[in-house]
Formats: C-alpha cells, sequence, structure tokens
C-alpha cells in the first residue's frame, strides 16, 4: 500500500499562495516576548526580520518549511520564482544573525520552547534534502540557528525530567520526533542520541494509552498517536511493532473509538476550537506515520491508513474558510499529512 498521496500542480500552487501571503503578513501578530526592560518594546519586523509574518513566530518558520517542501514537490509552479525570491529575501544571512541574537538573550531562554524549535529544525532538514540550485545558500544563512537551537534542545533535555503530554505546542513527543529527523539527517549525532536516551526514558514503559480521552478542546495532536509516531523513529520495526501492542492494544479493532473518528469543528473562527481541524490533519500525518512503521503483513497497517483517509478528508476542507486564524497554519499540516 502506498504511502504517497500525489498533489496537482493546482493544488501545489493554492497552498504556495497561502504560504506566501502569510509570510510577508506582520499584522495581527502574536508575540512570544518577554520584555526585560522599556528598550525591548519593538515590533515584529524589528524582533523577527526572518520570521515576522504568520501571526506568529512558529507559524512563520513551518511556513518557510511548507514553501522549501512545495518546491520539492513541483519546482515549475508559476509561484516557483517568488518562492525562491521571498526565501533569498528572508533566509538572509543578516537576518538571521538578528533571530540567532534573540536567541541569546536571558529573557529568551525559553522562546518557543519546543514547538518552535522543532519545526526550525524541521526547515533545517528539508532545506537540507532540497535539491533545488538555492537551497545550499538557504542551507548556509539558516545554519548558526539551526545549531543554536540545536544546542537549545541538548542544553533543555539534560535538565527536563518529565514529559510533556498535552495535544498542543509543548508536546514534547512533537518535538523529539522533529529533532530526531532533523539530527538523523543533517549528521547533529550528539543530539539524535539525546533524542533517542530521553524517548526511550519517557516513553518505552509506556502501556494502554487512555487515548479514549481525546480529544481535548483545543488540541492539534495527538497526544497518543504522536507518541506514537516517535518510537516509530527511536525503534528497530520488530520492536515497534511489540511496544505498539502495548501501548494501543486495541488498533486491529478499531479501538479506542474516538482515535479513529474525526473531530468535530463546531467554528472556525474561534482560535482555539480552529485547532481541532489541525488535529484532523496531525493525526492523519501520525496515522500514516505509525502504518510506515509496520510491516506489509501487519492487520494493523491498512487500519491506520484507513483512519488517516478519514481524518484528512475531514481536515482538508478547513482550509477553504478564508479566516486567518486557521489559514495562516493549516496548510503546513495538510502538506504535512499529504506527503509524509
Amino acid at each position: 500500500m502506498s504511502n504517497a498521496v500525489p498533489l496537482t500542480p493546482e493544488q501545489v500552487s493554492s497552498f504556495a499562495r497561502l504560504a506566501l501571503a502569510n509570510v510577508e503578513l506582520e499584522y495581527p501578530n502574536k508575540l512570544d516576548h518577554v520584555l526585560a526592560g522599556p528598550d525591548d518594546v519593538a515590533g515584529p519586523r524589528t524582533l523577527h526580520p526572518a520570521f515576522f509574518g504568520s501571526f506568529d513566530w512558529h507559524s512563520c518558520v513551518h511556513a518557510h518549511w511548507l514553501l522549501v517542501r512545495l518546491l520539492a514537490i513541483e519546482e515549475d509552479i508559476p509561484e516557483s520564482a517568488r518562492i525562491r525570491t521571498t526565501l533569498d529575501s528572508h533566509l538572509d544571512a543578516d537576518k538571521i544573525a538578528a533571530e540567532v541574537d534573540y536567541l541569546r538573550r536571558p529573557a529568551s531562554r525559553a522562546f518557543e520552547r519546543s514547538y518552535g524549535w522543532a519545526w526550525l529544525l524541521k526547515l533545517a532538514e528539508e532545506i537540507a534534502r532540497c535539491r533545488d540550485a538555492r537551497a545550499p545558500h538557504w542551507a548556509r544563512a539558516l545554519a548558526p540557528l539551526a545549531t543554536a537551537i540545536a544546542d537549545r534542545y541538548l542544553g533543555w533535555l539534560r535538565v527536563a525530567t518529565y514529559p510533556i503530554r498535552h495535544g498542543v505546542h509543548a508536546n514534547t513527543a512533537f518535538a523529539l520526533a522533529f529533532a530526531f529527523d532533523y539530527s538523523s539527517c543533517c549528521g547533529a549525532q550528539t543530539l539524535r542520541a539525546a533524542v533517542v536516551t530521553k524517548a526511550r526514558q519517557w516513553y518505552l514503559a509506556d502501556r494502554d494509552a487512555p487515548a479514549a480521552w481525546e480529544p481535548s478542546g483545543a488540541d492539534f495532536l495527538s497526544p497518543a498517536l504522536v507518541e506514537a509516531a516517535l518510537m516509530r523513529r527511536i525503534l528497530e520495526a520488530d520492536e515497534f511493532g511489540v511496544w505498539l501492542a502495548g501501548f494501543l492494544p486495541h488498533i486491529e479493532l478499531g479501538q479506542p473509538g474516538a482515535l479513529f473518528t474525526p473531530v468535530i469543528v463546531s467554528d472556525r473562527s474561534d482560535p482555539y476550537l480552529v485547532h481541532l481541524d489541525g488535529l484532523n490533519l496531525a493525526r492523519a500525518w501520525s496515522w500514516r506515520d505509525i502504518a510506515a512503521g509496520l510491516p506489509a503483513t501487519d492487520p494493523r497497517r491498512p487500519i491506520a491508513y484507513d483512519a488517516a483517509t478519514a481524518h484528512l478528508q475531514a481536515g482538508l476542507p478547513a482550509l477553504e474558510s478564508g479566516d486567518y486564524v486557521g489559514t495562516h497554519w493549516l496548510a503546513t499540516f495538510a502538506v504535512l499529512a499529504l506527503t509524509t
């Protein structure tokens, strides 16, 4: 069974137009900014010359990831030249240096930990994989910030005693999954080892996940499924299959039903309720990611793919809502789900 969902050039163009509009839109903006004094009062473009748009820093970062991913899918869409120009402008050495300087502020110790960190490393990984002629330039420009974020991960993992298991930004399984992908692709062996150690410490003994309690009302990640997606990366295939049987023991029965049933979104103009659209797309990504880690003969594999399809079909219409509280970020989750 294929894990690919082909995108048409028209779909790629549509996603590209959303991302291009968002990364240049400075306001409205929700800053994650600690004021250490009156001199720290400044606007988004001043504080973050590379990633000032898309409502908040992490959404701007993953909108850039989306642009790079779309170039890899379809390099000759009408928006390609504008994508390259935008990436050249934003992934500029001086602008990235300003982002590194911001990160070094004592007041920025917890800035975007850990969701924004995860997406910054995912962007660096995507650029490293990109075959576009401009990709080496973008990689060199972004490298100091990626290195600084990787160092932040190492410092954080040394002192983080407990995982964070809810379904919003600080979920540690999500953070570790993307850090693992980056470190495996980009040769960051110290970070990779730290991620593997912490993932095994936090999650290897988990059994009977309380997935029937999902979702919470503002989730955009499934705590159970994103943990399984992480452990698919960490464990060898046979070990993962055994672990999954203990963690979600009734997948082959479609249980718990709450994990297989797309969630209802009652108001797409509400900035928290619209998280549930993201949850449908994130579940699609996670189910497909889990399925890819199972042998072709495993009876759980087609069930996981079917669950992914159901959630994807429920989530994609959200991109047509036209409301900025969803459209500034949902395209990223859609493409993540479609192209895992």
